[in-house]
């Protein structure tokens, strides 16, 4: 096989024409310049999400000064510009569908997080499809695992820091979902410096090189949610809320039935790695399922409902028999 590992990066809060809007050949809007850090955390709850275009506030963008390590990678290898966040909301049901390719929330739960005693829910999961069929996987810093209850107290729960130190000692997993939550915050989460936390993806991106990995490794880079930004292009509507979905009565958010549940908003992703089309940018319409379906595809795993068994799996992003990239330098 040529490719052994898969590394998906998760930052937060950004969307395409945020951060890719003045990328050269990507379907970009020009806005208004962003101040860096952002001084405010835009709300982007679902219900704010249905009225997005209205506040101008948050028509604004980064520009490759701003990020330049994004910009570098996605002049050298793959940027998608139709790629969109899979829950109109914001971060914890995006999460739970990078992992599970399923949500039962709309909106954040309740000590989202922290979760409680009681505050899991029942959700297959990709980790768990990888266990039972023999592989590994781990998860560095993420919270939304301990939401899962087949995967929280797992000893595949890592903390953010320990990633670089496997990727640079040559001992990934078969997938890894990294975050850059932690003390100090490098997510990109308003109110954080983006190129501070762009330069943090770089480092994690170099471990990996580092390890010896680089010619069997695919490393995803997206980011969770919309996070209240502008994004000029409008969503399909592939599914709506239905609070049946709910595993809670909390959760239910029964105002909100019929209204858009996926997708949310456009948000960069980034494909990189030896097979990685160089220097291409990718309208095949994906999402973070797409993500889930493309270990599914790799590893040879079945789908764990029709949202991951319907997804494209990115495929218009890599070519297996072309003649491998070299690794990014300068990171």
């Amino acid at each position: 096989m040529a490719i052994e590992h898969v590394v998906i990066l998760v930052k937060e809060n950004h969307t395409f024409d945020n951060y890719f809007g003045t990328f050269q050949g990507a379907n970009g809007e020009l806005l208004a310049t962003a101040e860096n850090p952002p001084p405010v955390d835009p709300d982007h709850k679902h219900q704010t999400w249905m009225k997005r275009a209205a506040d101008l506030r948050f028509h604004v963008q980064y520009g490759e000064e701003d990020i330049p390590t994004y910009f570098k990678l996605a002049s050298q290898y793959t940027l998608c510009d139709n790629y969109f966040s899979e829950v109109a909301g914001p971060s914890t049901p995006n999460h739970l569908m990078l992992i599970c390719a399923d949500a039962p929330i709309i909106n954040n739960p309740r000590n989202h997080y922290h979760p409680k005693v009681g505050e899991g829910y029942d959700l297959s999961s990709l980790p768990k499809q990888l266990e039972d069929a023999g592989l590994t996987w781990a998860n560095y810093g993420g919270y939304a695992f301990h939401f899962i209850n087949e995967l929280a107290g797992h000893s595949g729960n890592h903390s953010r820091d320990l990633f670089a130190q496997h990727a640079a000692a040559g001992t990934l997993p078969s997938v890894s979902w990294v975050y850059g939550d932690g003390r100090p915050d490098l997510s990109e989460h308003p109110k954080q410096n983006v190129t501070l936390g762009s330069d943090w993806t770089g480092q994690q991106i170099a471990a990996i090189v580092q390890g010896g990995l680089w010619e069997k490794t695919m490393i995803f880079v997206t980011w969770d949610d919309w996070g209240g930004w502008y994004d000029h292009v409008t969503p399909d509507v592939v599914e709506t809320w239905d609070p049946a979905k709910a595993q809670r009565p909390d959760d239910a958010f029964p105002e909100f039935a019929g209204q858009p549940f996926r997708y949310g908003s456009r948000v960069p992703c980034l494909v990189i790695g030896p097979y990685a089309k160089p220097g291409y940018v990718c309208s095949q319409v994906n999402s973070h399922v797409s993500l889930v379906r493309f270990c599914q595809n790799l590893f040879g795993l079945p789908s764990l409902n029709d949202r991951d068994g319907a997804a494209n799996g990115m495929s218009d992003c890599f070519d297996l028999t072309q003649t491998p990239n070299k690794p990014p330098e300068g990171l």
